[in-house]
């Protein structure tokens, strides 16, 4: 059993900061589970460009206000307390906080090993392990 707080991951090398973001990443691929899960903030007013490309990842709106953008398209989405995206087809989007941080409930599957960073085409790179 696995029995984890998040006051635990607060601080330490499981949370991750980067400019208008954090995530706080509660399982790792070290943990054996196939799947990562994260609690991840976007700060009110910041977006991200992202492609995960060997990922797919399922995101769970449970605090905030904002959108997701499929690149392709230019379709977007509003996301609040509720919401559910899923980024089945590694489809590159623009996720956006507009009102209030959005807080995001995050899976990753192949699951993230903790130490990735993003890339400049806003992807991780694929696990070689």
């Amino acid at each position: 059993m696995i029995v984890r707080t998040l006051e635990e991951i607060l601080e330490g090398p499981r949370h991750v900061k980067g400019p208008g973001w954090e995530s706080r990443r509660l399982l790792l691929k070290s943990d054996g589970l196939g799947y990562s899960l994260h609690d991840t903030v976007l700060k009110e007013g910041t977006e991200q460009r992202l492609h995960y490309k060997h990922h797919t990842e399922a995101n769970y709106c449970f605090a905030g206000e904002g959108e997701v953008v499929e690149v392709a398209t230019g379709r977007a989405w509003p996301l609040r307390p509720g919401s559910l995206y899923v980024l089945d087809k590694h489809d590159e989007h623009i996720l956006r906080a507009i009102k209030g941080d959005l807080r995001l409930v995050c899976i990753f599957v192949p699951a993230l090993t903790g130490t990735e960073t993003h890339r400049s085409d806003g992807s991780y790179a694929p696990d070689r392990e």
